[in-house]
């Protein structure tokens, strides 16, 4: 088996001094730098609401220095771009959501089995100038979700400008488990985003048919809504808590030095045991927590494959991507990680215990059968053009309907375990269900990729994916779960559906 670190020239490591990889000649080469030139990453602010169980979060609009010089316009939650990081528990929560923007906005926790009501959906608007504030029951298991707007017709846009955040549910036993879990020094949240930007440093969305049909790819990586920033570690185990909140790009992550990467936990939370993997798929709206290993003082490169959707894997030979330009494996970074002695170093070594459920409804009793066919068409709609685009292009559909507010698409019963098997055959799609959580059961007629393991709620489904969904919170007509793909463009376009659970 060829090994990463023979394709890097070297193999270096990144030590303190700092090692980028940059290509040339059909190879990645290691460039010595001075992490000091570089800017440290820094970590959404953190808001606590583990003692008060209450939060506030405001959408609105601000300017982003994404380079230097350059005043790009962006929205966030409490801020110009993105939001904050907020630590909930189980038990009461009441979020305190308003809207500071001039158009509707919502807020959808991406990975709360919380009810339709409280689902933050696109039945669930907050208008201009008001405030949703649901009065919530919080009763999982501790994991790492994501929260964003979910306006029918501009997700896509509003979530590329901005409109995004991060959840931690937390119950306090880190430490039992072995687990950093300092924020932002050896617990690390990490939101990954791909963007475009225009020669001034404006963001540039969607302005091409192609970009419609493919899903919205950039050509600069963000970490946290910082480009080009260096995150420094301790000499320790540390955490790094991954967020695919890219509109479209599918990552495969690995280490630039090919040093293991240790899989803690998925979607749902912890898994039993860690699980040593060499490469992680990513999907748009999957969450992955990972332990890296640099005690040993020397730091490396997290690197991701090119999108699988891109290129000659892809639909249409796209070429137009920077990132996917690069012949051969296509590999870029993502964000290198400098070892700085002078941060504490707290755990230094793997835990081999977790403690987590593997989810087993394989012998739960089944109550139906009901098959998903994620189609792409080429017609229909309009699309705008400029710098954030002002249209959705159509031809997405589920199961040959396109996604309409009025159409109840699937009635299902609470408390029953369904059977879902999802298919495409036209690009890999990351499909998201709101409301519950489910078991990946087989992947193209295999076992479960690792990264599929544990307790989903997003999974990337590239030819047929089996699951048993679990359905424990109810919704109604007025405020239904969704389906959907999570490529945004997809969804926007129409590949999406609602159900009730009743």
């Amino acid at each position: 088996m060829i090994k990463r670190r023979n394709l890097l020239a070297g193999g270096a490591a990144l030590a303190v001094s700092g090692a980028l990889y940059a290509w040339a000649d059909g190879r990645f080469t290691s460039q010595a730098t001075d992490a000091a030139n570089r800017p440290v990453l820094q970590f959404p602010p953190l808001i606590d609401t583990v003692d008060t169980g209450k939060f506030l979060v405001t959408a609105q609009s601000g300017t982003t220095s994404f380079f230097p010089g350059h005043q790009a316009e962006t929205i966030g939650f409490n801020q110009a771009y993105l939001g904050p990081v907020v630590r909930i528990r189980n038990g009461a929560l009441r979020p305190r959501v308003e809207n500071g923007l001039s158009w509707p906005v919502s807020a959808h926790w991406h990975g709360l089995v919380v009810p339709g009501n409280h689902d933050g959906g696109p039945h669930l608007p907050v208008k201009p100038g008001e405030v949703w504030s649901p009065d919530m029951e919080i009763g999982q298991r501790p994991c790492t979700a994501f929260f964003h707007t979910h306006i029918h017709g501009r997700t896509a846009r509003d979530v590329y400008a901005g409109l995004a955040g991060v959840l931690h549910v937390a119950d306090g036993l880190d430490r039992e488990r072995g687990l950093p879990d300092t924020y932002g020094v050896d617990d690390l949240t990490l939101l990954l985003q791909d963007r475009r930007f225009s020669s001034d440093g404006q963001l540039v969305y969607a302005n091409s048919m192609m970009d419609i049909m493919h899903g919205m790819t950039g050509d600069t990586i963000l970490v946290n809504g910082q480009v080009g920033s260096v995150a420094a570690v301790p000499k320790a185990v540390v955490r790094l808590r991954l967020i695919n909140g890219s509109n479209a790009r599918i990552y495969s992550l690995f280490s630039s030095d090919d040093r293991p990467i240790h899989l803690i936990a998925t979607d749902g939370g912890y898994l039993p045991a860690p699980v040593q993997l060499e490469t992680l798929r990513l999907g748009p709206g999957e969450r992955a927590e990972i332990l890296v290993d640099f005690s040993d003082g020397h730091g490396m490169s997290l690197m991701s494959e090119g999108d699988p959707n891109a290129g000659m894997g892809g639909m249409m030979g796209r070429t137009r991507s920077l990132l996917d330009d690069i012949t051969g494996a296509r590999r870029f970074e993502v964000l290198p990680l400098v070892v700085d002695e002078r941060l504490a170093a707290k755990v230094t070594r793997i835990p081999d215990v977790l403690g987590g459920g593997q989810p087993d409804l394989t012998a739960a009793k089944v109550s139906k059968l009901r098959n998903f066919s994620l189609d792409m068409g080429m017609g229909g709609g309009m699309m705008g053009s400029g710098r954030m685009g002002r249209g959705m292009m159509g031809g997405m559909a589920i199961n040959g309907q396109p996604f309409d507010m009025r159409t109840i698409n699937e009635r299902v019963r609470l408390g029953d375990t369904e059977k879902w098997v999802i298919s495409t055959s036209m690009l890999a799609h990351p499909f998201h269900v709101h409301g519950v959580s489910f078991q990946v059961i087989s992947e193209n007629g295999r076992e479960p990729r690792p990264e599929s393991l544990g307790w989903k709620d997003t999974v990337v489904v590239d030819s047929q994916t089996e699951l048993l969904v679990q359905f424990t919170q109810p919704a109604s007509e007025e405020t239904p779960f969704m389906y959907h793909c999570h490529i945004l463009e997809h969804e926007d376009a129409g590949m999406m559906g609602q159900f009730t659970v009743s």
